[in-house]
């Protein structure tokens, strides 16, 4: 089914509660009904693109598009339907003029104003297992499930893989894109395959998780590559039977050992969601697209200097060593960390605020704040860290204009 709004009021379609509007908002439900929808959306490329229709269906020749009409790329999309760009001359592959966006649940999307085209939501909601053995279990997942009902899916029946991942609000397809993570765990760690529409073609095709190219926070449906032209229909996630525990980042091992000796997935879900509700608002209650920032990576050089202007020792600073570039040591740091530094936590400014629990957070204090309130602060925010330590904080929350 097809569902289809006019002049639709957005508020409870982004988590951030900004009030702001779309023309057209429309939901589907199959995979058909997409495909029904893309022809009326858009009409069909028959002008190819570097002039062979074979050229078209192959992921290996879309190199060179770009948007036409930028709509920021994709934590919380599923695929982003900006037009696209010839790659050799002559007409539009996709002609229509219109803006639209594929969103999933809001969760880390900041509207900056009323969007003046069409927003696409998917309410594919089914969890399938595919495949049962003696430690593995495949389960194919619609986009339109929300991802914390998939992490309970698992823990109850004893599954691990996704229980790290517990109370992140969004949806699966959403999870795929943006490669969502905490407490040591990311999406491509369970990820098997990602099932996706082809705006150019107009056909389904399967990405294999390293095709999916993942990264922090990254992937490659967000990359000028592969965004705006796939949507995001369903994913194959592995779970295992004889898992066990991770635990090795921050006090998540000793918090959950003093309560439970031998965890079980259910044990870490519940012990997650607990450390998450003391530094977290809880979504529905208060504003906001959880962490802001992505956490910076930086050379030792960098770190050095975030060190010395600190005024303490290495060991006080929180640090976590990644590989840089060429393999060289790198090292990464707290975001809210380096926000606390510079006197941001329970900041508020106007209509919006910073969370008191986690600095990290930017939220919608009033209840009724302005995009323009939540963009002035981030920018306060982002200049304050850049002036003290000169690192410039990079959003994770993607800005729709």
């Amino acid at each position: 089914m097809i569902r289809t709004f006019q002049h639709y009021d957005l508020r409870d379609r982004n988590t951030f509660r900004m009030k702001v509007y779309c023309r057209t908002f429309i939901e589907y439900d199959s995979e058909d009904d997409l495909q029904e929808l893309v022809p009326a959306l858009l009409p069909s490329p028959d002008e190819h693109i570097g002039g062979g229709s074979d050229s078209i269906g192959q992921r290996g020749d879309y190199r060179g598009l770009s948007p036409e009409n930028d709509i920021g790329g994709s934590s919380d999309s599923i695929g982003n339907m900006a037009p696209l760009k010839h790659i050799g001359g002559g007409s539009n592959p996709i002609r229509n003029t219109a803006r639209l966006k594929h969103i999933g649940g809001g969760s880390n999307l900041l509207f900056t104003g009323d969007f003046p085209g069409t927003v696409l939501h998917s309410a594919i909601r089914h969890i399938e297992v595919i495949s049962d053995s003696d430690d593995e279990v495949l389960v194919r997942v619609g986009a339109g499930v929300e991802f914390d009902k998939l992490c309970e899916w698992a823990a109850r029946r004893g599954l691990w893989g996704p229980e790290n991942l517990s109370h992140i609000p969004g949806e699966a397809g959403a999870a795929a894109v943006q490669n969502i993570g905490a407490y040591g765990v990311e999406a491509k760690d369970i990820i098997r395959e990602v099932r996706a529409f082809d705006l150019v073609s107009r056909k389904f095709l399967t990405f294999s998780v390293e095709e999916c190219n993942y990264g922090y926070r990254d992937s490659f449906f967000k990359s000028p590559e592969g965004k705006d032209r796939y949507i995001i229909t369903g994913i194959v996630f592995a779970f295992r039977r004889n898992g066990s525990p991770i635990l090795e980042y921050g006090n998540l091992r000793e918090t959950l050992l003093s309560r439970c000796p031998c965890p079980t997935p259910s044990d870490v879900r519940e012990t997650i969601i607990s450390i998450r509700r003391t530094k977290l608002p809880e979504v529905g209650e208060v504003g906001s697209a959880g962490s802001f920032f992505k956490n910076p990576v930086v050379s030792r050089e960098v770190f050095g200097n975030v060190v010395r202007v600190s005024g303490r020792d290495e060991a006080s600073v929180p640090h976590y060593p990644v590989p840089g570039p060429g393999g060289e040591p790198w090292v990464k740091i707290p975001a809210a960390w380096l926000i606390d530094q510079c006197g941001w936590k329970g900041a508020v400014r106007g209509g919006a605020g910073v969370w008191p629990s986690q600095p990290l957070v930017i939220i919608n204090a009033s209840g009724e704040a302005s995009p323009e309130e939540i963009l002035a602060l981030e920018e306060c925010i982002r200049m304050s860290v850049s002036d003290r330590f000169g690192i410039v904080l990079s959003p994770e929350v993607e800005h729709i204009q």
